[in-house]
């Protein structure tokens, strides 16, 4: 140091900072040297010129940009950071909420994995305690079970381009489910014009969404989309064998999807489910 002047790497080591920060913040005039020696041309800072580069770093962790920074300081204009931070604090409330979908995004499928890692293999029965979920719904004219997987494809894309439209983040689209009334699948009767997805407390279209209540479900296992309704049938069997009382829809539950690897289709496990309800002993 000489006198109060610092050179650009004792100004950079004093505030934790580099020398080719320093030398960014002058060619955009954020922080220009404060003297310049004329016969070595080497450029020193007044040690005072700390309080301006403790703003702009300050300006920074704000979520500020460089230029923004440089708009506000040469105004020397209050209402004009004001308006800036303004900003800057809508556009961090939408970043956090971002933030949370896409934690909760995670969870889901790092849970799906567990799950899927812990599930009964393929034809297994079992009697399940299932909490109350939340899901976003699509109608379509078309019935699922009269057509192939290829038609089963374009649906999906039907609903991934609603949620699209609707500024929903591509995170909610994934696994999706089919629904059959309670009174069809009571007939056997495969008939299903509803496709969803299952979403939380995040999702953006909130007031359109319904909630699947909990209950004990009668539930079967199976990895292979052309086989729900065999499995469907040899569940329904099951819950006439036991007296179990179904008491709403049926539902297929898409709880893995694992297409990392070339197949000729969708790699699903699924749990197909009807609520029920018994006479306890």
């Amino acid at each position: 140091m000489k006198g109060n002047y610092l050179s650009i790497g004792e100004m950079a080591r004093i505030n934790n900072t580099t020398v080719p920060t320093l030398r960014l913040y002058d060619s955009l005039g954020l922080l220009k040297p404060y003297y310049t020696d004329q016969e070595t041309r080497y450029r020193y800072y007044d040690i005072k010129q700390n309080a301006r580069f403790d703003m702009i770093q300050y300006m920074k962790e704000l979520g500020m940009e460089l230029k923004e920074i440089q708009a506000v300081l040469d105004s020397e204009d209050l209402r004009q950071i004001e308006s800036v931070l303004i900003r800057k604090r809508e556009q961090t409330i939408h970043d956090i909420e971002h933030l949370k979908i896409q934690r909760d995004a995670i969870d889901r499928a790092i849970n799906s994995i567990e799950r899927y890692s812990k599930s009964p293999s393929r034809g297994t029965i079992t009697l399940e305690y299932i909490p109350s979920r939340r899901i976003f719904s699509m109608e379509t004219n078309l019935n699922f079970y009269e057509h192939d997987i290829d038609t089963y494809e374009l649906i999906l894309k039907q609903l991934k381009n609603d949620l699209l439209d609707h500024e929903v983040p591509p995170v909610y689209y994934c696994n999706a489910g089919t629904l059959l009334k309670k009174e069809d699948f009571l007939q056997e009767h495969f008939v299903s014009h509803k496709i969803f997805v299952f979403v939380d407390e995040h999702f953006p279209l909130i007031h359109n969404t319904e909630i699947i209540e909990n209950n004990m479900y009668a539930c079967i296992y199976l990895d292979d989309f052309d086989a729900e309704q065999e499995y469907g049938r040899q569940l329904l069997s099951h819950c006439h064998q036991q007296h179990y009382e179904i008491v709403g829809d049926y539902i297929c539950e898409v709880l893995t999807e694992f297409n990392v690897f070339d197949c000729d289709k969708r790699s699903m496990f699924l749990r197909l489910q009807v609520p029920v309800s018994f006479q306890k002993q």
